[in-house]
């Protein structure tokens, strides 16, 4: 067990030696590091807070560096923090003191349990035996949400400058329950769930050359249902200065079983298309450079 300062750094940037490429991945929900003082306040077992995780995520992707893609992975759970939300989405009835005014106390997220930091797990169980406050809420966004997103914004700035434009790729997993039906790998649910906010933080040939590459990898992709993009794809996809933001959910199901966690045979499999989807990815947005980067206008 650990405590929010037992780690030097609340993330890790995985970074090749040259990028080669203006790709870049965030994982902000792959983070297993479960803190002392969420296990001390909370009525579910490590377990049981699992259940939120987008178990090996990264892992899938660590592939990244050798195609030459900087990734930024969370080292803490969302069921601790969720990065992939405003900085201050707080449900009030989840705390003994009041919150600032700042607060967005009333976004949707907040009202299906699932703020900035959640009240409950993916199974619909609540966390916490307890009030929390005001103070560590604050101690947890300053020390983790906040340089997080510092430097996913420095490695999106960083890729735009050098290539003249960039495509972030968000990475996430998917439970296999609730999904639409598709011919897919283990089931009778999608493979893949593409988000760009229904065409609004990525160029549709990007979306499309996604969802073209997984397609010939055998795998059943749709676009933006049930998942559109969260606030990742939403902050950062501005197409129209260069920077496009593209959400991936995997279903759960190809690669680990979803009560024990543990890793199935298509593991590896995955794992192995998923490199091969980010150097294809990457060489087509090498080809298709014209068309996604920010043209200046010259009344500007």
């Amino acid at each position: 067990m650990s405590s929010l300062a037992d780690l030097s750094e609340p993330f890790e940037v995985i970074q090749p030696e040259n990028p080669t490429t203006p790709l870049v991945l965030s994982s902000p929900h792959s983070g297993n590091h479960y803190p002392i003082d969420l296990i001390e306040a909370s009525s579910l077992s490590k377990t049981a807070l699992r259940r939120s995780e987008d178990c090996y995520i990264d892992e899938l992707f660590s592939s990244a560096q050798f195609a030459g893609v900087p990734m930024i992975r969370a080292l803490y759970p969302r069921a601790y923090l969720d990065l992939n939300r405003e900085p201050y989405e707080l449900d009030p009835e989840m705390f003994s003191d009041a919150l600032p005014e700042f607060a967005n106390t009333a976004s949707p997220r907040v009202g299906t349990g699932l703020g900035t930091i959640a009240r409950i797990v993916a199974n619909q169980k609540e966390i916490y035996a307890r009030k929390l406050t005001w103070a560590e809420a604050e101690a947890r966004i300053n020390r983790l949400y906040k340089p997080y997103h510092q430097t996913l914004r420095r490695l999106v700035n960083s890729a735009r400058d050098k290539f003249g434009y960039c495509v972030l790729i968000d990475c996430h997993s998917m439970p296999s329950a609730g999904l639409p039906k598709g011919k897919t790998h283990l089931g009778d649910s999608v493979d893949v769930v593409l988000g760009d906010r229904n065409g609004l933080s990525c160029a549709s040939l990007v979306t499309e050359e996604a969802e073209r590459i997984l397609g010939s990898l055998g795998y059943s992709v749709i676009r933006n249902n049930p998942y559109a993009g969260g606030y990742t794809t939403q902050n950062y996809g501005e197409p129209d200065t260069g920077v496009h933001a593209l959400q991936i959910e995997i279903n759960r199901s190809i690669y680990v079983d979803e009560n024990s966690l543990s890793r199935r045979p298509g593991f590896a499999k995955l794992k192995d298309d998923l490199r091969v989807f980010l150097e294809t990815l990457s060489d087509y947005s090498a080809d298709a450079h014209k068309a996604l980067t920010y043209q200046r206008l010259s009344a500007e």
